[in-house]
């Protein structure tokens, strides 16, 4: 992993955001994901400055729409601020849990964790 990713998985590890299950280096698809969290099929990527190339640029969209029709949403941050802007970034995803929450209800098995914290 990247500095980035770690100091990102530092924080979202064992449960930390919200009680939520969140795995590192997924395979799914064709594809390996920076971070996946199953209960709300949600795959985080950390985007370095190779991402910035237009190549690669398309080939994450291809991927993301891919991951999409398997009602995987990806949320994509840019390496830099995940380690510059580490709580902003935090903030973003809870706050698409939250909406995912208000939307679709909490996972059981996320209600359980809670209670046991």
């Amino acid at each position: 992993m990247t500095y980035s990713e770690v100091k990102l998985w530092n924080r979202i590890k064992a449960f930390q955001m919200m009680g939520y299950d969140f795995d590192r280096q997924r395979p799914i698809l064709n594809y390996v994901v920076d971070f996946y969290c199953k209960d709300v099929l949600l795959v985080i990527e950390v985007d370095g400055i190779t991402h910035h190339d237009e190549q690669v640029f398309e080939k994450d969209e291809i991927r993301d729409e891919e991951l999409a029709e398997y009602g995987i949403t990806v949320l994509r941050f840019n390496a830099l601020e995940v380690v510059n802007r580490t709580e902003a970034i935090l903030k973003v995803i809870e706050n698409w849990l939250l909406d995912y929450e208000e939307s679709k209800g909490v996972p059981e098995n996320v209600i359980r964790r809670r209670k046991v914290r």
